[in-house]
């Protein structure tokens, strides 16, 4: 089982997007299903979302 966090932007909201290591992506309003991201990939997505 992976240890699931969201961005303290999204406060107690529960419509936020989850990330979890070596997991994925998953939207925690669906919990039971997630989209593996490799951390490669997340890597390259945040320097993206940084630049």
């Amino acid at each position: 089982m992976s240890v699931w966090r969201k961005s303290s932007y999204s406060a107690n909201s529960n419509d936020c997007v989850e990330i979890g290591r070596g997991v994925g992506v998953r939207d925690s309003k669906a919990p039971a299903t997630h989209l593996p991201v490799s951390s490669a990939a997340w890597s390259a997505f945040l320097r993206a979302l940084k630049a």
